[in-house]
């Protein structure tokens, strides 16, 4: 039997892609309509978001902690989380954690070395992009982070924030994330992480002019395989 997944849940949209994907894609593991158990667990996004404008980190970990003991007791194998910005309290979370996690970044990161990428931009939440979660992953993989300018990340943010998250696309939305991407591939990136978990609902590589790295899939399929390896 394939194990069973637990979800720890932040923003709905990118929560609900990470789960339709194993949903989906779990058929080319375990046949027609198969895919692992899944349980997934949501604290109040208001929660995380007061945590992480305070700096709380603590407070973020402990808001995952709940999830996961809550996924635990639900009979889960291991835990992942949809939300990259979160990943920041993950240190915090794993020595009291009672299910190991899977690391969003770390997971990228190992997809980048895959297709032979070295240099990387990063998108995602201001806290996101000005933190370390992906610096540090790509770093472990002597790969390098780039970053956009701060006035460029707060533009970004304010897409992901006010309308990815409440799951409004518009096109005005996607031509600030293509001119953000198109400036990092001027300078020198050869692909770029979307280092939100509701970015790729508006960015692929069918419009953005560097190769992406779906944080959002690439970790479901993570966590696919990690599930039927067993």
């Amino acid at each position: 039997m394939p194990q069973h997944i637990g979800i720890a849940a932040c923003s709905a949209e990118g929560a609900a892609l990470c789960y339709r994907t194993i949903c989906m894609e779990g058929a080319g593991y375990l046949g027609p309509h198969g895919h692992p158990e899944i349980t997934m667990h949501t604290q109040s996004l208001a929660a995380y978001v007061a945590c992480l404008e305070r700096g709380d980190l603590q407070g973020v970990a402990n808001l995952m902690l709940r999830s996961a003991y809550k996924l635990a007791a639900a009979g889960a194998d291991f835990v992942i989380c949809p939300d990259n910005t979160i990943h920041a309290a993950l240190d915090l979370v794993r020595p009291t954690s009672p299910l190991p996690w899977l690391h969003i970044a770390e997971v990228v990161a190992d997809a980048a070395v895959a297709r032979g990428f070295r240099r990387l931009g990063i998108t995602g939440t201001r806290w996101l992009v000005d933190g370390e979660v992906y610096p540090a992953a790509l770093a472990a993989r002597g790969l390098e982070a780039v970053r956009p300018p701060v006035e460029d990340r707060v533009l970004i943010d304010h897409v992901i924030m006010n309308q990815l998250v409440p799951g409004i696309a518009t096109p005005q939305g996607v031509a600030t994330f293509q001119r953000v991407i198109d400036d990092l591939r001027d300078n020198g990136c050869d692909a770029v992480v979307l280092g939100c978990t509701e970015i790729p609902l508006i960015i692929d590589d069918g419009n953005s002019s560097l190769p992406t790295l779906d944080s959002t899939r690439l970790l479901a399929r993570a966590a696919l395989r990690r599930a039927v390896a067993r």
